[in-house]
């Protein structure tokens, strides 16, 4: 009750004691005293007034208890109040009281709520007893809600009026009747308690979740039955007979709402119905007498909420591994969450971050650190940027360009717990790639349209990518009809009136459509159009999935490859003309020539009579002409059968050293006749070689010859030959004129001589036969140093097939 209302009912009850006494005083006096109507006229005034006051009091759903003596003796001595009220209210709260105590009915109401409001396991301590102790002696107010075990609460608030202590005692149940008569309410706690008690009970026997009720000795006084299943007690009875408790925990929550008047909860494990472990939500009330308890299961949702922890740490740690930066702000604007990649690409101060700062402080530490664009309005610009979280329609996506030359693509998108989060990807090296990329296509472009060879490029999906200028002028094409994207099936239709074979245009369309390994290969062909002009094409797979078409007009090629095969085919008759008049000639001039030598060896001889001197001198030239001839002849054989193929080696083991010593024989007369001097510088333990004696010979004697012939009086011709890995190297040298360097690239030639004083098939026919047995000749000569030719024979002569090649060596036979 208000202290304005207690007010009024002390001085009321203090009016009806004062005039009770005034009246009583008046009686006696009333004959010694003259004034006796005015007496009797202030008597009933005061009657009427006491009347005022026992109407006030009887009005009143409790009881008033008055200490004359404020001052208390001892700790526990009630004193004697006076009581006041209405009988409706102390038959109430006498039901609380022990009839048999012999005591004033103010004290057995006081002793009986002691009992219910004990807070320890003897009930010798009790609240009410020390705060009435305080108020009589110390004046302190005090307000006490005490429960009894059938589920009345009573009120009892102590005041002081002047000298005197009062005390306020009234039965809750009573005012909820009168205050609840209207409407039948059922209510919970000081201020609103059920009229209907049964139905009260009922509620909460039926209610879905754990209800029990303690004392202040922390003793069970009643429980629900899903308290009492989840227990496992059989009756209520039974568990306030072992005072069956949820767990200690619950007891300290209850011990704890006792002793601070608030209502406590928390979310605790506790094993029920046969060692199940369940998760429950306790909330415990103070109630008047002790405490009230609720216990929710909530394990379905704590695990769902672990769950969900769970994927939001699992959440938050991917995205530590992305490389875009990450930032979360709540609806109040503040950094909820960021990411590794947000820390690093801003270079923040982890302590900066640590602090949760709004949105609006990020954006101005960025902008005191130099790293946001440069804009002209910065706090229009900030203020655009925070009016995108009242923003409904779709969150725009921006790009800045940082001081640093970085640029960022920055992605807005709601967050389902409401507020922005926001994507930072950093785009520097793209947008670079991009830009080079562009640059690299226009060059390319450019690079393509300077190709005489027509381009094309085609995309997986058979559309047009690139092409070229060539490709437009040899498919005599407009510049427009080329469009971007074009299909394939479009550009061919273009093309179809120079060429017209569907079959080849669809195999050119696999290769450029099929993604099989198969089809992507490169694919070469040939296209006669109607114009007569023949095309070369190729398709060639690209690295990015595309392929490159690429056209060349070989029409002059090919007209040229005709004129080369007929003029071939020419060579090669006259080839075989060559041959068949040499073999005509060689065979026509033999016979006279054998006639014109026997002759002359007649007359050498003179069969016919004696030849003078001059005579002598001129058969020995005809003599001599005539074996030079026949020796032209012979080797114009040899290299007309060399050339035709038929020459065939007569292998066999032939001695270096002696093959060398006979043919220097050979030329011996001639060196004479020149002076010039042979020497042979071989070892004679060399050994053989497998090769064509004669062969060999007809080499080394065509060598000393070419030496003869470029050599003076003074000069020197050495003839050598060493054994190296296999090979055996002959080497003919001379010190004469040498050969120019125009003539040693055509001097193994047929039919080339450098002094016009032979054929010129000596060194040609030297080249044909080492070349047959597997071998390469060398040449080198400087004008006026010699000439050296050096023949490189194998060991072992193959049985077909070209010569080996030498590392390191110049053939200059060729």
């Amino acid at each position: 009750m208000d202290g304005e209302f207690a007010s009024l009912l002390v001085a009321g009850g203090s009016a009806s004691i004062a005039i009770a006494s005034l009246i009583w005083a008046m009686r006696v006096t009333d004959g010694a005293r003259g004034g006796v109507d005015a007496w009797k006229k202030r008597a009933r005034e005061l009657e009427d007034k006491v009347a005022w006051a026992d109407a006030i009091f009887g009005a009143h759903p409790g009881v008033v208890l008055i200490w004359e003596d404020i001052t208390a003796d001892a700790d526990g001595d009630w004193g004697a109040p006076r009581i006041y009220g209405s009988p409706l209210a102390l038959a109430s709260l006498l039901r609380f009281s022990d009839a048999a105590v012999a005591a004033s009915p103010a004290v057995r109401i006081l002793q009986g709520l002691s009992v219910f409001d004990a807070t320890d396991a003897t009930g010798a301590a009790t609240r009410l007893s020390p705060a009435l102790t305080r108020l009589r002696r110390e004046g302190a107010a005090f307000s006490l809600k005490i429960s009894t075990p059938d589920g009345v609460f009573v009120e009892v608030d102590g005041r002081t009026a002047g000298a005197r202590a009062v005390a306020w005692i009234m039965d809750a149940s009573v005012r909820g009747v009168e205050e609840g008569a209207a409407g039948g309410r059922i209510g919970i706690g000081h201020e609103v308690i059920a009229r209907d008690p049964a139905a009260f009970l009922e509620m909460w026997n039926g209610a879905p979740f754990m209800a029990w009720r303690v004392n202040g000795a922390m003793k069970l006084e009643w429980a629900n039955p899903e308290y009492l299943a989840a227990l496992e007690a059989k009756s209520l009875d039974q568990a306030l007979a072992r005072n069956l408790q949820l767990d200690q925990g619950a007891v300290e929550l209850a011990r704890k709402a006792i002793e601070t008047g608030e209502a406590v909860e928390e979310t605790r494990s506790v094993v029920v119905r046969g060692g199940e472990l369940r998760t429950f939500r306790l909330r415990v009330s103070p109630v008047a007498g002790g405490a009230a308890g609720m216990a929710i299961d909530v394990t379905e949702q704590e695990a769902a909420r672990d769950q969900i922890a769970r994927q939001q740490r699992a959440h938050d740690e991917t995205l530590n591994f992305l490389a875009e930066g990450i930032a979360v702000f709540d609806a109040q604007k503040r950094l909820v969450f960021h990411n590794l990649a947000f820390e690093r690409m801003w270079n923040l101060d982890a302590g900066f971050l640590q602090d949760r700062p709004a949105h609006a402080a990020w954006l101005d530490y960025l902008k005191e650190k130099r790293k946001l664009p440069a804009h002209a309005n910065y706090a229009e610009w900030r203020a655009r940027e925070l009016a995108l979280y009242q923003e409904h329609n779709d969150l725009p996506q921006d790009f800045w360009v940082l001081p640093d030359s970085r640029m960022f693509r920055i992605a807005r998108q709601r967050h389902p717990n409401g507020g922005m989060l926001l994507i930072f990807s950093d785009i520097t090296n793209e947008v670079s790639l991009k830009s080079s990329y562009d640059a690299l296509l226009q060059t390319q472009k450019a690079a393509l349209d300077k190709l005489h060879e027509a381009v094309v490029v085609f995309g997986l999906d058979g559309r047009l990518k690139l092409s070229n200028a060539a490709f437009q002028s040899v498919w005599k094409l407009e510049a427009d009809q080329l469009q971007p994207e074009m299909p394939f099936d479009r550009v061919v239709e273009l093309c179809q009136p120079l060429f017209h074979d569907k079959a080849m245009w669809a195999q050119v369309r696999a290769r450029i459509t099929d993604p099989s390994p198969e089809a992507r290969t490169e694919y070469r062909a040939e296209m006669r159009r109607s114009d007569e002009t023949v095309l070369k094409f190729l398709t060639r797979p690209l690295p990015d999935g595309a392929t490159l078409v690429a056209f060349q007009d070989i029409t002059a090629d090919r007209r040229v490859e005709e004129a080369l095969r007929e003029r071939a085919e020419a060579f090669e008759q006259a080839d075989k003309l060559k041959g068949q008049f040499v073999e005509n000639v060689s065979y026509q001039l033999r016979n006279p020539l054998q006639a014109i030598l026997g002759n002359a060896e007649l007359l050498q001889h003179r069969v016919f009579g004696p030849l003078n001197d001059r005579q002598v001198e001129q058969v020995g030239s005809i003599i001599d002409a005539a074996g030079n001839l026949s020796k032209l002849i012979d080797n114009i054989l040899d290299v007309a059968m060399v050339e035709a193929g038929n020459v065939q080696l007569d292998l066999g083991p032939v001695n270096i050293y002696d093959t060398i010593s006979e043919s220097v024989q050979m030329a011996a007369s001639k060196a004479r006749d020149t002076e010039v001097p042979i020497r042979i510088k071989c070892d004679p333990s060399i050994g053989d070689i497998e090769a064509d004696q004669k062969r060999i010979t007809q080499v080394i004697v065509n060598l000393l010859s070419n030496a003869l012939r470029h050599t003076e009086r003074g000069d020197t011709i050495t003839v050598s030959a060493e054994r190296l890995d296999g090979i055996v190297r002959l080497t003919v040298a001379d010190t004469g004129k040498g050969m120019g360097f125009d003539q040693q690239a055509r001097a193994f030639d047929s039919f080339q001589s450098g002094d016009r004083r032979g054929a010129g098939l000596g060194l040609a026919l030297v080249r044909s036969f080492v070349e047959m047995h597997g071998g390469w000749v060398a040449l080198q000569s400087e004008p006026g140093r010699g000439v050296t030719v050096t023949c490189h024979l194998p060991a072992t002569a193959p049985a077909a097939g070209p010569p080996p090649v030498q590392p390191g060596v110049k053939q200059r036979a060729a």
